[in-house]
């Protein structure tokens, strides 16, 4: 015990003799015993913080894991801060989870806690996607909602998503004021867990229809559709929540040939199938890719379990499946979209779309190209739902994304959204085919025509106290020493979001970022790379974002030139001792 620090021994003696549950004393007296320190350590040294994407963390007893109590003590916070906002107002909430171990009951937990402190909830009472509960939000008039999910982390994590009431995740100021009620509870005894029936009302089917009825209304090139509605589409929801809804969407939508995953259909927090439940990596899609072969599709689509993220495959030249990356297929989206709104006539100058600083700027060339506004925001889906509201009686939100897979196309959700980004990446697919050609081809044209953009995503991962502390110390050390070149080209540019100060190296000259303070470093070379650094805000990892492009001169040439920016991205990593 002499090897624990006071502090966290100090909040270990709480657990122990507070009004906690006999099971979760057991745990903790066990790994006491058993000496396991640095568990130990890791499990109380802090409290759970809201980060980009809410609460997250692994399963199991302590401050600093996911489980009843931290469930209990955040709904709390979020409940006192609910009632102090809106002191003479009937608060309503919305609560959602997803298929991973242990989130149905975190959900109840956190409709007990709400419903004990006069709040009225509605309850979905079964599995939902995330972006269904965003949107509930919105059509129910509620002041907050959760979904209990940890998005697409491993079987052991869940997580707590705290909305506001435009639908979007709580953004400064309102976060730091949830955390600060949070913080306020200085005991679990002041965390109300009794349940009052009154306040819970079921809700399910009636949301799905009025959520897939207003998806459909959506659709920018029906026409092309009803031409191509056998087209062949295979489906995986990955054991998770996007079976409820991504096959009624794309049947709304007209598809009439979708060919579902069947090992994978079952919800299921075990995600038996799979090492990890993340449609970015191609082992998660294993089983879809046979599928797909079985079966000749045109598209492969996936979602992670709370159906908020999606990836994609389709056909080389070679009539080989490729996984499309995050920020490939957010282009082609955009790329899609403004085409059929211009081809339809519906660009009037108040529409724009939103991307994070940290995907593809080629995205950025496409809007200029189409005259269309393109916003950059900080990572975190959050950040484009909080532009949305604040443009939602000025312009017109065509669509948005980040290169982590998630995209939102209308304005129906403030938040990312794999269900309505199905729908149209079908419609997508079902365009170009129309039109004779396929979204590999598609992609390939717009690198000829905007140039050939490639992006790589490294993270480390760095775990417990520890590697909190090593993440810190690799930020300040860039901060305070950047870089003068990177891949041989001279570093011209330094943006630092905590400091909220962009620096041009050569003259010194400093000017102010509009964004929000956060700890992001950029850093810009001579030419056009762009390196981002940046702790992740749900997961123990320091997180670089390399973006590099050169010109393309014809399809030809694509794979040599694509290898020749993947070297370039490897000299840069190691440029940075990564």
């Amino acid at each position: 015990m002499q090897e624990l620090e006071p502090s966290v021994l100090n909040k270990i003696n709480e657990w122990l003799e507070g009004s906690y549950d006999a099971d979760t004393r057991q745990q903790i007296q066990q790994l006491l015993d058993e000496k396991a320190f640095t568990e130990l350590t890791d499990s109380f040294y802090k409290d759970l913080q809201f980060g980009t994407g809410g609460l997250r963390g692994t399963m199991g007893p302590g401050s600093n894991r996911i489980n009843k109590y931290t469930i209990g003590k955040a709904t709390q916070g979020l409940a006192n801060y609910l009632k102090k906002t809106y002191p003479s107002e009937k608060i309503k909430v919305a609560i959602a989870h997803d298929s991973r171990n242990n989130s149905d009951y975190f959900a109840r937990v956190t409709a007990e806690v709400f419903s004990a402190n006069g709040i009225y909830v509605y309850f979905f009472k079964e599995l939902r996607p995330t972006p269904e509960l965003s949107f509930a939000i919105r059509e129910l008039g509620c002041k907050s909602g959760v979904m209990v999910t940890a998005s697409h982390n491993p079987k052991e994590y869940n997580g707590y998503k705290a909305y506001g009431a435009d639908g979007g995740q709580f953004v400064a100021p309102e976060d730091a004021k949830v955390l600060e009620e949070v913080f306020a509870i200085q005991s679990i005894d002041e965390v109300k867990f009794d349940r009052v029936e009154e306040n819970i009302e079921m809700i399910a089917e009636e949301i799905d229809e009025l959520y897939l009825e207003k998806i459909a209304k959506l659709s920018v090139s029906p026409d092309a559709i009803a031409r191509q509605k056998d087209l062949k589409i295979v489906f995986s929801p990955i054991h998770g929540t996007g079976i409820t809804l991504v096959p009624q969407a794309l049947e709304r939508f007209g598809f009439t040939n979708v060919n579902l995953v069947e090992k994978q259909i079952q919800p299921d927090g075990n995600f038996p199938t799979v090492i990890y439940p993340n449609p970015e990596e191609k082992e998660a899609l294993t089983l879809a890719l046979e599928k797909g072969v079985e079966v000749d599709a045109d598209l492969i689509m996936a979602t992670d379990p709370d159906a908020d993220r999606i990836g994609i495959a389709v056909k080389n030249n070679e009539g080989e499946f490729i996984l499309l990356n995050g920020n490939q297929t957010g282009s082609l989206l955009i790329n899609y979209l403004l085409t059929a709104w211009e081809e339809k006539g519906l660009l009037t100058g108040k529409e724009y779309i939103v991307k994070t600083i940290v995907t593809s700027y080629l995205i950025d060339e496409i809007a200029k190209a189409k005259k269309v506004e393109c916003y950059n925001t900080l990572t975190g889906f959050k950040y484009i739902g909080e532009l949305m509201t604040r443009f939602k009686d000025e312009k017109v939100f065509i669509g948005g994304g980040e290169e982590s897979y998630g995209y939102l196309i209308g304005d129906l959700v403030r938040d990312k959204d794999a269900v309505v980004s199905a729908a149209f990446i079908a419609e997508m697919t079902a365009y170009y085919k129309d039109q004779g050609s396929s979204l590999y081809d598609t992609l390939l044209n717009m690198y000829l025509q905007y140039g050939l953009y490639k992006e790589k995503l490294v993270s480390v991962t760095k775990k417990g106290k520890s590697g909190a502390e090593e993440i810190k110390a690799m930020m300040e050390r860039f901060r305070n020493n950047p870089p003068a070149t990177l891949g041989g080209s001279k570093v011209t540019t330094l943006k630092d979001y905590e400091l909220r100060v962009s620096t041009d190296i050569a003259s010194g000259t400093r000017s102010d970022i509009e964004l929000p303070e956060s700890d992001v470093l950029q850093f810009f070379t001579e030419d056009g790379s762009i390196i981002s650094a940046r702790p992740s805000g749900t997961e123990p990892k320091i997180k670089f974002y390399c973006s590099v492009k050169t010109s393309l001169a014809d399809k030809a040439a694509y794979e040599a030139a694509s290898a020749e920016l993947d070297a370039k991205v490897d000299a840069i990593m190691a440029d940075l001792g990564v």
